[in-house]
Order: C-alpha cells, then structure tokens, then sequence
C-alpha cells in the first residue's frame, strides 16, 4: 500500500498600501535565532510478516566445501560475511517473529564463539535467553558456552585439552547444571547427555561429505543455512567436541543424582471405552506412510469391493496410485531386525536408557568413517519412514473397540539429497491429495490424522540441493510449486466438511504460519493442529506452535506398535497428534450424529492450562467425555 505524504505551505502575503513613496518604516527588531530544524523520521523498516520475506544470500565456493572448512584464513573470512549480512538484516528489517530473531543470533553467537570474541558471546546468550519462551531452552541456552568461558577465565588457560582444565570444567558444569530445576530441564540435560557420548569428527565430516559437498558442486556456493551449519560444525570440533568426555561425565553425575520420574497427568485423564458404552463404529482415516494390519486385527476398516486394496489407499513417491498398506522396503526388508536395533538405540540415548542397543550404537558411531554417514542417516530416516504410520494408528485406536483402520498411504522420501521438486509433480500430488479425501467421504471417515507436513523452505532447499538456478529463481521456482500443492491441499480439505482433520503442528519449535507450513497453518473449522508436551504436561523443546495450535497432547516417548509386533517409545508432534485423533474417535463412537464443530468443541471445552506453562492447553479426554454426557442431557 502507497502511502500518503501530506506536505504543508505557510504562504507570506505583503500588502502595498497608499500612493507614492512612503518613508520607510523603521526598522524591525532582529528576530529571534531559529529553533533547529526537527529531524525527519527514519523510514519505516520494513515488516517482515513472514519467513519468505526476509532477503536469501550466497557465499561462492571454489573447489570442495572440506577444503574450505580446514582453511582457517578461508573460514574466517566466510564467519565475516555472514556476520555482516546477518547483522544488517537486523538492522535493516523489523522482525517480530521470535523464532527468526533467534535463529539469526544463534547464528552470530556461534560466529564469535568460534572467533573467540567472549563479550560479545556472553552478550548474544543474554539476548537469546531473553528471546526464549519455553522455560527449560530459557535455563540452559549457551550453558556450556558460559561455562567453558568462565572456567578459562577462571583458570587463565583456553588450551581445552588440558586434563586440568577438562576437571575444571567438568566440575563447573556439574555444579551449575545440579542447581537448575531437573524436573524441568531433565530431557535437555539427558539429550546433551547423548551429543557427548556419540560425536565425533567422522560425525562432522560426513555430514559436510554427505549434504553440503554435493550441493555445492552443483551452485558453487553455500546458502545461509549451510554457511552457518558449516560455522557451527566448526564450533564443534573446536569447542566442543575436546570437552564432550567431561559435558558426558557432568551430565552422568547430576542425571544419576536426580533421576525421578515425572509425574504423569494423563493417566488420571485416560478415557477407555468398552462396548458396555454402546459404541458405533467409527473409520479413522491414518494417512501416513502405511500400517501394519497385522498389529490390528479386528481393528482394520475392510473394503468389501476391494480385492487389492481392502484396507484403503495407497500412492507411490510420484503420486501414482499402487498397492499395499505398508512402505516399501525393498531390498532393505531383510534388515528389519539390524535396522530397529539401530533407531531403538537412539531413542534410547536420548532417554538416557541403558540398553544393549544404545551401547552398539555408540560403539558402531565411533567407527564409523565419514563415507558412511550419509547411508547411516538414511537407514534411520528409511525405517522411521516404515514404522511411523503404523506407530500412530496404535495411538489413534488405543482404548477404543469401535475404531476401524483405514490406510491412507503416502509414500515419504529419506533421501538426504532428495528428488528435483517440480510444477508437474506438484500437481500430480494435488490429484493425489483430492483423491485420497475422495475415498475418505465415500467411504464414511469420521477423523483423520495427519502426522506430516512441509513448508515454502523446505521446497526451496530441496531446488538447491538439486541445483536449480540461483537464490532469485529458486524463491520463484519455489513459490510456484509450494502455492500449487498448498491451494489444492487446501481446497482438498475444504471439500470434505463433514470429516475432521488433526494434524501435528511439526517437530521444528517454529511458528508455522510465519514459516507457512502446511497443513498446521491452515485455518478451517473442520481442522485441528496440536503441540507436543511430555508426560508432565512440560512443553516439549522441539514442538511448533502458532495462533492455530489449539490442543497440546503428550507426544514425548509415547509407546505404540511399529511393523512386526514390538513397540517403540517415540517422540514427537507426531504422536500427539493421534492422542487427539484418539479423543476425537472416541466421541464419535459414543455419539454419531456430532460434527465436526461439536467434537471441536467439546475437545477444547476440556482444555486445561499446563502446570508449568498456563499459555499451554492440555487435552482432557474424561472432561470432554462428560460435556459430551451433559450436551446428551441438555440438547440446545
């Protein structure tokens, strides 16, 4: 909008009076010095409203990324630039979204750690702990940095592989990490915990090999992200990685010392339906990456017209329709048994669980050689691919004996360098998506849930691992292709009033309308998107939030089925998702003839303010249960 500049005159008028000369009159007194002009206001900055908004810059790259990060000259000449632009879109831009603001000074404060530059480091923590919202990432941001600044001040030694300065620290960050409140910062301190015991410079250097390597040689430069991610694998090799035995030793200690268990608020509000409670059968629509029907006997929906397909949909990585209820494997079926070990492990590291597992993967990390990171990653993201649907239908249908599976099927990438995203393929999936809300309508879906989801950056990164153009045509590019599969998701969901949608706000602690992620920044009323709190009610450090996450549920270390028959603790907004899926089910079941608008809102009438956090409403699945009992009671 053009703004209107309102620009006022003062005229001065002489009047000539009489005929002839007239004698001069005297002379006026001086006036008055002149004030000082008032300075003009500064432009307005402008707003930024959302993450597409802000400015994209490059850094050329000659040769190969590892050559660059082992030049010390190269490297901190790259930490100048980026400190250059990234303060001057402070400067230059008025950023009110939180997470953004963070993003950046994280990126300034790795630069002077790296730099050495400890005022100001210890100035950029102080900002971004008051930047923070979530109270366990408010108590422990840029702990370790202040420690390991204030024992070398301390000591008057920086060398961090002297053994005395390795105690010094170890037993400085004991000290302060014992004081804090564990009960809220225990899974910060058991995730730092997990850093320490696994990485390594093999880690570091895979990672560039594996992500950034191939991108660059194909656009010769780093874009913002990988600039700073290159900075901060710096910072790990030389700050943290000669201290990661004692941050694992301090951590063992204050774990050890305070390790109770949270106390869990959801089995007091666990709603457990029987068919005492004369339920109707309610289809819940799990559209993810496939189920294992085998976990659910009597539980799946059956097609009766299907031979192929009796348990529902299914569409390949291209949006065409195929067969089968479960991910493809492939050649990888036979390594189901090596390949659950190897994620049951991780999970268990983070947990600070002590199992077989988790010690095979600490020792199978230290070996591992930087060729084989990038398949290592992809084996994890390969099976988490494979149980993910199946894990969130155990938790969309647990307690209910009405529910009924159907299988929606997507078909997910793991690829750390995945396909060429594209405006034909965006359209295929638009198809897809239409589809697949066809077959929920024709085949009486109540709820379905969408544990996924994707935004504007993450096409645009997928063009720049692919190599398409440069900043300027990638925004475009991307734009185009993110505006074609958002609308037609959109309109897709539109098409079907009658069926409720819950879908996961996203594991990447953002806002998902400044970030426009899809679906959880849609805005409709047949629509839920929630948040992920632990078994405390205590807000996770990972989860996304926005004016339309309007549920929080418990999506920390949630056990459920995966393929097979175990079960696997996981962790994230994917697995709060369905606990709402799950309440939404339930009243289905005990009443029919509500909509969508009244599971809504007897789902948030039950809504209670997290303990910790009041700003976080938990669900409460016996309150809904009873509000629906009164509305039975009191029809409007």
């Amino acid at each position: 909008m053009t703004s209107v500049r309102f620009l006022v005159s003062v005229g001065l008028i002489s009047l000539l009076a009489g005929c002839g000369p007239q004698p001069a009159p005297p002379a006026p007194p001086a006036p008055p010095p002149a004030a000082p002009a008032t300075p003009p206001a500064p432009p307005a900055k402008p707003k930024i409203t959302k993450l597409d908004d802000l400015p994209r810059h490059t850094y050329p790259v000659e040769g190969k990324v590892i050559d660059l990060f082992n030049n010390d000259a190269k490297m901190n000449a790259l930490a100048d630039q980026v400190r250059a632009d990234v303060e001057k879109d402070l400067t230059d831009y008025d950023i009110e979204d939180k997470t953004t603001l963070k993003r950046l000074k994280e990126t300034l404060l790795i630069i002077a750690l790296v730099q050495g530059r400890n005022d100001d480091a210890r100035k950029l923590i102080g900002e971004l702990t008051d930047l923070e919202q979530k109270q366990a990432l408010k108590l422990t941001t840029g702990l370790l940095s202040l420690t390991r600044m204030d024992v070398a001040d301390r000591t008057g030694s920086k060398n961090l592989n002297d053994p005395a300065f390795q105690k010094a620290f170890q037993d400085e960050l004991t000290t302060r990490t014992a004081a804090l409140p564990y009960g809220v910062v225990q899974d910060e301190l058991k995730s730092l915990k997990a850093g320490a015991e696994i990485e390594n410079k093999n880690l570091v250097l895979g990672g560039i090999q594996s992500e950034m390597e191939p991108t660059v040689a194909k656009t010769h430069s780093l874009d913002d992200g990988m600039a700073a991610g290159l900075i901060a694998n710096r910072a790990t090799l030389q700050n943290f990685l000669p201290l990661a035995p004692s941050i694992d030793a301090a951590m063992t200690t204050v774990i050890k010392q305070h390790n109770v268990a949270k106390a869990d608020v959801w089995k007091a509000r666990d709603l457990t339906l029987t068919k005492a409670d004369h339920l109707t059968p309610v289809v819940i629509g799990i559209w993810d990456s496939g189920v294992d029907p085998k976990d659910y006997p009597g539980k799946m929906f059956v097609d009766p017209t299907s031979k192929d397909d009796p348990n529902g949909i299914a569409f390949d990585l291209h949006s065409n329709r195929v067969h089968g209820d479960l991910y493809p494997l492939g050649s990888d079926a036979k390594r189901t048994t090596e390949l659950r070990s190897l994620i049951k492990g991780e999970l268990d590291l983070e947990a600070n669980v002590d199992s077989p597992e988790a010690t095979a993967l600490i020792a199978r990390m230290k070996k591992l050689p930087p060729a084989d990171v990038k398949k290592f990653g992809e084996d994890i993201e390969l099976f988490a691919n494979y149980v993910h649907g199946t894990h969130v239908a155990g938790i969309a249908s647990k307690g209910n004996p009405a529910a009924r599976l159907l299988v929606a099927r997507i078909t997910f990438d793991y690829h750390v360098i995945p396909e060429k995203p594209t405006v034909e393929q965006a359209r295929k999936d638009v198809v897809a998506d239409q589809a697949t809300v066809d077959y929920f309508k024709a085949h009486h879906v109540r709820v379905v849930n969408m544990s996924w989801g994707g935004s504007l950056s993450d096409v645009e990164d997928a063009l720049e691992k692919n190599g398409v153009g440069d900043p300027d045509e990638r925004k475009k590019e991307a734009r185009e292709i993110f505006d074609i599969g958002r609308d037609g998701l959109l309109a897709a969901l539109k098409s079907a009033p009658d069926i409720l949608f819950i879908t996961a706000a996203g594991n990447s602690d953002n806002d998902v309308n400044f970030d426009e992620v899809i679906p959880s920044s849609f805005d409709l009323p047949n629509l839920m998107t929630v948040g992920a709190v632990d078994q405390a009610g205590d807000v996770t450090s990972f989860t996304s939030f926005g004016k339309n996450v309007s549920a929080y549920a418990d999506g920390f270390e949630v056990d459920s089925p995966i393929p097979g028959g175990t079960t696997l603790k996981l962790s994230g907004t994917s697995m709060a998702s369905p606990e709402v899926t799950n309440l939404a089910a339930k009243l289905f079941a005990l009443d029919p003839a509500l909509s969508p608008s009244d599971v809504i809102d007897l789902i948030k009438g039950g809504l209670a303010p997290s303990q910790s956090d009041p700003r976080i409403q938990l669900i409460d699945p016996k309150k809904s249960q009873t509000l629906l009992k009164e509305k039975q009671k009191n029809p409007s």
